[in-house]
């Protein structure tokens, strides 16, 4: 098994959006991750980063109001399907796809990989239809409402861990706080050992230092109790990749950790 790291464009923001009432107003740029795992039973994604309509026109697929938030620097080479092609992998052969949550620069490309199964807690992809007025801009229906997907729906901590494969190589963690279904991946490497991909439960390593939340919660009480499953993983010996951290010091594909 290897795991590769991409980048698919930045976000230029403020730093309060992330460390919740930390440096206001201080300028702050942060990645936009998505990851792939090798695997003997077929190709794994673990997010897809942004909608390829970002690079092409972010105003009108976002919409002013994120943007002026969020701003996505992106090209189309970012794209996570482009991406995938320079390493020789076309979009048909991707088979699992594991949305952390459904918020825009996560699930961007989702439907792209026309032979995949999308794989998302139950109550996430009820809470991307129908949200609370306040993260509204972070769900773009046009990226994940799209005919003939197969979507393998989970069902919170009945499900949790799940195994994807059932030999404890990729596990799926039920993470709630960020949003309702919000989800991580723990990846068993051979060399590297435990690997756990926060996504949106601790955006920094400054989270898992001071007790901080992230800039956008749902529930801000499930969100402490996700940070303190990682906090705990990390006192464990487990590897943390955070999910926007601009500091984190991280290999990126063509690298590869195994």
């Amino acid at each position: 098994m290897k795991l590769y790291v991409f980048k698919c464009g930045t976000l230029k923001s403020q730093k309060q959006f992330f460390t919740a009432g930390i440096d206001i107003g201080k300028a702050f740029e942060v990645p936009v991750p998505f990851f792939l795992i090798t695997h003997p039973k077929g190709y794994v994604l673990f997010d897809t980063g942004n909608a390829l309509e970002v690079a092409k026109d972010k105003i009108k697929h976002w919409g002013e109001k994120v943007v002026s938030i969020y701003d996505p620097i992106m090209s189309e080479e970012e794209y996570v399907v482009n991406q995938l092609a320079k390493l020789n992998i076309k979009a048909e052969e991707i088979k699992h796809v594991i949305f952390s949550h459904l918020h825009l620069d996560h699930a961007g490309a989702c439907g792209a990989f026309p032979n995949a199964t999308y794989y998302v807690q139950k109550e996430e992809l009820k809470h991307a239809y129908v949200h609370d007025f306040y993260q509204k801009g972070a769900y773009i229906r046009a990226d994940f409402d799209k005919p003939d997907l197969k979507w393998y729906l989970l069902d919170g901590y009945e499900e949790d861990p799940f195994d994807l494969f059932g030999d404890g190589k990729i596990k799926i963690i039920f993470t709630p706080g960020h949003t309702p279904g919000h989800q991580c991946l723990m990846v068993d490497l051979e060399h590297s050992g435990k690997v756990f991909l926060t996504a949106d439960s601790v955006y920094t390593e400054e989270i898992l230092e001071k007790d901080l939340l992230p800039g956008l919660v749902y529930s801000p009480a499930d969100t402490v109790k996700s940070i303190k499953k990682v906090k705990n993983l990390k006192n464990q010996g487990v590897k943390i990749f955070t999910g926007h951290d601009p500091d984190a010091k991280i290999k990126y594909a063509p690298e590869y950790y195994d």
